[in-house]
């Protein structure tokens, strides 16, 4: 399996960043951070995510695909 990253994702006009953390347990949880705009009109969203895995690279897999998820999602409620 070919590692993800930490580095910054661009995902159309946001950049999203993934991260991981490991639990007191030794299990792993993902989180993102949703970045848009630059220098003061910028934005940015922390996500962090509830399930656990059992490896930092399902976390991360877990984390990108949230992301993707997010800033693909229709803005407008009549999609």
């Amino acid at each position: 399996m070919t590692p993800v990253s930490d580095i910054s994702i661009p995902m159309g006009k946001y950049v999203v960043s993934p991260s991981t953390q490991q639990t007191d347990s030794g299990d792993f949880r993902a989180s993102i951070t949703i970045s848009s705009g630059r220098g003061a009109s910028s934005h940015h969203r922390i996500y962090r995510f509830n399930p656990s895995f059992k490896t930092r690279e399902d976390a991360r897999l877990y984390a990108i695909t949230q992301g993707w998820a997010h800033t693909s999602a229709c803005a407008t409620p009549m999609c």
